[in-house]
């Protein structure tokens, strides 16, 4: 049991609100597509995201409109998908929960933890708990079910409240016994048959994720299992052996958290959960081996919670792999014969299509060599769907717009090299093409609904500190311009079936939502809500919020025999339904931004001083030594500029329109230039040419 002052810290940090998650009462049935009501944070136990409502159709679409609209309180903001049972719809934002009416948009309560339990939390001193580095909320969702609501906390703590008034119930923390700066629940926990299954998540700082089962009536822990297997258990051998000098015990810090909501289904006895990175996150020498269960599926036993099968998506992870959306449970058809399905979307955007079974592959994956780097420890292969498409474009993409010095690896999961800096690669690797934003699944179309950004960035470290994390910035402007996409990609055979390409920028966090109407809806950062036609991609509707920075998954609900859509935009909760009055609002026109001046200076070092990112391993620091500092600076008219190499190898710098040049200069040496005429340079060093500066003379 908890002491008294740890259960104030547990309440107290109820203010950094990030996830209330569904519990299904008892007798309701999961399985099926939500229609009149949307109960789970992607609809249903598949987290499918699609709806059997149909009032709104690709015919009459055009006629939806505004229904209404309610402010976050604070200015907050929210990336939650609203939950709605019985005409009533509740939301999280910022550190308070709404249940709101659902037709008309009034708010019936609002909690607030420091309201809840004031005798509680006296002693605590919120500003305390937000400086000790627990972060801001961004929850993915809230529900209700049971007649208690539960939640999430940014301190690994769950909370039921009671649905009617959101009087707390119960609450219970499945972190660690000495509280970890880091750890939370960051995915909507879910519910079946009286038990609510969550997880832990490592804010990638060093310690073990974890899933767990609470008793929903009573919040006792039924079962809790660490991400990472420690001695004796199976795959801990894919971890150093504690004999392996200083990074033996290296599991006991290994990631593997759990970000996103599991995915509970009964009939089989089963509980799915995906993980997120290894750790260190990019520190391959000090972890040799697959690294076991990161960047993976656990199918655990739902009484128990043993793992019953697993599938690895990432061996021995560099890239900051997390499977970063929730898994969908599907039925496929293979061979003429329905199977028990589920797909998860690796971050490079390729949909691994199992049985949820046995966790074998429903269409063939197979093993490819990829790039190779000996101090990284690197798999010699990593898993691919045969034949598939992934959500954003081929390596051959970029061959023609990587432009010199850089160099484009399309060898596969190029990894961070210490001793290479020019060398790029597709999103970095694997990382960055489908994070956070969920997909949707049509069983009308047989289509997954997916949207992503891709990019290219170098496959760099600048630190043999496995800890390490970070670079200097570089000059944006030097690699191409990523590119969003938005797609429909078959289950029947893993190809894109239609694509769209986004405007450039965000892409924001709002994923696909699929109805029987035939459509497909999604919000845009651009401050609009969209509608597609499912099956074709064409784009049907779109009403403009004037609010940006879309945050929350749409989801459709039906009250008095109208169908509603609604989704969080920014700071804003918005509701729709045809023949909505709300008006549209002008476009969002963000400020322009000037062209960076740089910093005023007299003087430019060749090498850069960076901090790592503090991830519960003390303050680290690395130089990088191809990155100017400052990287744009300013001078006067004829003034003396001074060039000084601070770093460790022999530097020549000269302006990439000869106009000068210094050097070359070894360790400590400097050399000055006086420039008479007005106007921007871009230099480099001949040595190493990736490193580019900027300079403005006045």
């Amino acid at each position: 049991m908890p002491s008294r002052s740890y259960r104030i810290f547990a309440l107290a940090t109820a203010v950094l609100l990030t996830s209330v998650a569904v519990a299904v009462q008892t007798g309701e049935d999961g399985r099926n597509p939500p229609g009149k009501d949307w109960p789970l944070f992607g609809g249903d136990w598949s987290s499918a995201r699609y709806s059997t409502l149909a009032r709104i159709t690709t015919g009459n679409v055009k006629s939806l409109g505004g229904a209404w609209t309610m402010k976050f309180d604070a200015n907050a903001s929210t990336r939650a998908t609203p939950i709605v049972k019985d005409g009533v719809m509740f939301i999280s934002a910022g550190s308070r929960l709404y249940a709101v009416d659902a037709k008309t948009g009034k708010p019936l309560w609002t909690w607030r933890p420091t309201e809840a339990a004031p005798d509680r939390l006296e002693s605590a001193n919120i500003g305390d708990l937000l400086n000790a580095g627990f972060g801001i909320p961004n929850p993915p969702g809230v529900g209700l079910g049971q007649g208690l609501v539960f939640v999430g906390l940014m301190d690994g703590t769950i909370a039921a409240l009671r649905q009617k008034t959101g009087e707390v119930a119960w609450t219970h923390n499945i972190g660690y016994e000495v509280p970890r700066i880091g750890q939370a629940i960051s995915g909507a926990p879910s519910y079946a048959n009286g038990v609510v299954y969550t997880g832990l998540a490592n804010g990638d700082w060093a310690f073990r994720g974890k899933a767990a089962a609470l008793d929903a009536t009573t919040g006792a822990v039924l079962w809790e299992l660490y991400t990472i297997p420690g001695p004796g258990e199976p795959g801990h051998n894919s971890w150093p052996s504690s004999s392996d000098g200083r990074y033996g015990d290296i599991w006991k810090q290994g990631g593997a958290g759990i970000w996103q909501p599991p995915a509970p289904d009964p009939e089989l006895g089963l509980v799915y959960y995906v993980t997120g990175n290894a750790v260190p996150m990019f520190g391959g020498e000090a972890r040799r081996g697959d690294n076991l269960y990161t960047g993976s599926v656990l199918a655990l036993d739902m009484k128990t919670g043993k793992v019953r099968w697993h599938y690895q998506v990432v061996h021995h992870d560099l890239w900051d792999a997390d499977i970063a959306i929730p898994p969908i449970l599907y039925d496929a058809t293979v061979n003429g014969r329905t199977r028990k399905g589920l797909a998860a979307m690796r971050a490079d955007g390729y949909l691994f299509l199992l049985d949820r079974e046995t966790g074998k592959p429903l269409l063939p994956i197979e093993e490819r060599p990829v790039t190779q780097d000996r101090f990284n420890n690197t798999s010699p292969t990593q898993p691919y769907p045969v034949g598939a498409d992934g959500l954003g474009p081929p390596c051959s993409y970029w061959k023609d717009k990587v432009k010199a010095p850089f160099v484009l690896d399309c060898g596969g999961f190029t990894p961070p090299f210490v001793d290479k800096h020019n060398v790029v690669a597709p999103s970095a690797a694997i990382a960055g093409v489908n994070r956070v934003t969920p997909m949707s699944y049509s069983p009308q179309t047989g289509y997954f609904y997916a949207q992503g950004t891709a990019s290219v960035g170098r496959a760099r470290r600048i630190s043999r500190d496995p800890w390490f994390r970070g670079n200097a910035a570089m000059l944006a402007d030097l690699l191409p311009p990523s590119v969003n996409a938005l797609a429909a990609i078959d289950s029947r055979t893993n190809k894109v079936a239609w694509t769209k390409e986004l405007p450039p920028g965000q892409i924001g966090t709002s994923g696909p939502l699929t109805t029987a109407g035939g459509l497909m809806f999604r919000g845009d950062p651009d401050g609009t809500f969209q509608a597609y036609a499912a099956r074709t991609g064409d784009k049907l509707w779109e009403f403009q919020t004037g609010v940006g920075a879309a945050r929350g998954a749409a989801m459709t609900y039906e009250v008095d025999g109208e169908q509603y859509l609604a989704l969080a935009m920014g700071t804003a909760l918005f509701a729709f339904k045809l023949g909505g009055t709300l008006p549209q609002q002008p476009p969002i026109r963000p400020p322009a931004r000037p062209a960076p001046r740089g910093e005023e200076a007299h003087q430019i070092e060749t090498a850069t001083l960076v901090p790592s990112a503090e991830r519960g391993v003390g303050s680290r620091y690395a130089m990088d030594e191809h990155t100017f500092n400052p990287l744009r600076a300013r001078v006067k008219a004829d003034r003396w500029l001074t060039f000084v190499n601070n770093g460790a190898e022999i530097h020549t710098i000269a302006a990439l329109d000869g106009s000068f040049m210094v050097g070359p200069l070894k360790t400590a040496e400097s050399a000055a230039v006086k420039l008479s005429k007005r106007g921007t340079y871009r230099y480099s060093c001949k040595e190493h040419p990736w490193a580019v500066g900027e300079l403005t003379v006045e």
